[in-house]
């Protein structure tokens, strides 16, 4: 259950702790990140203001999505925070794919209490999030009767109905596929390390999956379209208490933290988790001082009083264990499952969410080429001749028009 803490107090705390520098005010702080709904950015931009920071973040209309995100931030040369990505994008980053991006050395006064959540001496964890199967346990789903799969993708056998995206890319999307294919890794395979059964399996999702149109699947369930479906846990809870609150919908879901009429399908392998983190840019054009502001930023919102505003005003669960036990007087469900991300992938000496990272591009590829997550089921391709496939050219980007 979740504890109540009042937002005044949280933020009173957030706002208290700083420790700014003192010419702070004279340097704008640079930001790049993908978790910048413009409610995102409106709150931090003001709760920076009142600890004494001034910053810069462009909002999801400028800069949509994670690829956008690094991609703006290496062109621009101008970066002096990241936060959001995931595990994936910032093992790129640590790793120095980027040409004009090098993550500085920092440690943060919370460094201890992320856990596992990070890249020792570069980034640190913010908020966990993972991918989360949901299904309806009233008439309008199962009856009654409880989801048990061994991997995710036994959904395509499981004889109800579910919602499935409409287009390749997003991040959500991305983690959905990657939670699909976890169950069919083979570092020997040509089709992206992944065995052809793994693709005949997604395609399978694909063409049995109702594409309602909706861009995530929480409303398709709550409207009762499907028995089954997927979304992300971030802001899970508040989305369905708002749905119920609002009466638009004629059977919404009932209960938050105590379902009612739905539950999280039991998944043996567990999920696929992403932790959103936090690091310096190394920027050459900063002043040593400079440069101390922009840690001191890094470190105020990371902090768990910053971490417990944020999470309340936007229903994330945070890296930091101060944070999350001031917020909750036990773990979540939908954060209890277990996390195979970091799991070793067999033959190789990779976590999935490495194994992830070394084939993503590819990945992306083959689905693109083949036409995966059609958004018109009544336009919808032949299933590919799987025995008589290029995988060569397949795992490579299609060429510009």
């Amino acid at each position: 259950m979740k504890k109540i803490v009042t937002m005044m107090l949280i933020v009173a705390m957030a706002l208290s702790l700083a420790v700014v520098p003192a010419f702070a005010e004279d340097y704008t702080i640079r930001i790049y990140s993908n978790s910048n709904s413009s409610e995102r950015v409106t709150w931090l931009v003001d709760a920076a203001e009142k600890a004494g920071f001034k910053i810069s973040l462009d909002d999801n209309s400028v800069i949509s999505g994670d690829t956008a995100a690094v991609q703006a931030a290496n062109e621009n040369k101008d970066a002096d925070i990241i936060f959001g990505l995931n595990e994936v994008r910032w093992s790129q980053l640590v790793n120095g794919t980027y040409e004009n991006l090098s993550i500085l050395d920092w440690t943060p006064s919370w460094a201890d209490k992320v856990g596992a959540y990070k890249f020792d001496g570069k980034a640190y964890g913010l908020v966990i999030q993972n991918i989360l199967m949901l299904y309806r346990n009233d008439e309008l789903g199962t009856k009654g009767e409880e989801v048990h799969f061994e991997h995710w993708a036994d959904i395509v056998n499981s004889g109800y109905t579910w919602y499935r995206q409409g287009k390749v890319g997003g991040t959500t999307n991305m983690n959905i596929n990657n939670a699909m294919l976890y169950a069919f890794t083979d570092p020997t395979s040509p089709a992206g390390g992944i065995s052809i059964d793994g693709w005949k399996t997604l395609w399978a999702y694909c063409a049995n999956g109702n594409n309602t149109g909706d861009k995530y699947g929480l409303d398709p369930l709550i409207r009762g379209d499907v028995q089954l479906s997927t979304f992300y846990s971030s802001s899970l809870y508040g989305n369905i208490e708002a749905a119920e609150e609002a009466g638009t919908f004629e059977n919404p879901l009932h209960g938050t933290l105590e379902p009612e009429n739905w539950n999280l399908v039991n998944i043996d392998d567990g999920t696929y988790y992403i932790a959103e983190y936090i690091g310096v840019v190394d920027n050459p054009s900063r002043t040593e001082a400079q440069t101390e502001v922009v840690k001191a930023f890094a470190d105020w919102f990371g902090s768990a009083e910053t971490q417990i505003a944020w999470s309340e005003e936007f229903d994330s669960y945070p890296c930091n264990e101060d944070a999350a036990g001031e917020l909750f007087e036990e773990v979540p469900a939908i954060y209890a499952i277990p996390n195979f991300s970091l799991n070793k992938v067999e033959g190789t000496d990779m976590t999935y969410a490495e194994y992830v990272g070394a084939h993503a591009s590819e990945w992306t590829n083959i689905m693109t080429n083949l036409g995966f997550y059609w958004a018109d089921n009544a336009a919808a391709p032949a299933e590919p001749d799987w025995d008589n496939l290029d995988w060569a050219t397949l795992t490579q980007a299609a060429p510009e028009a």
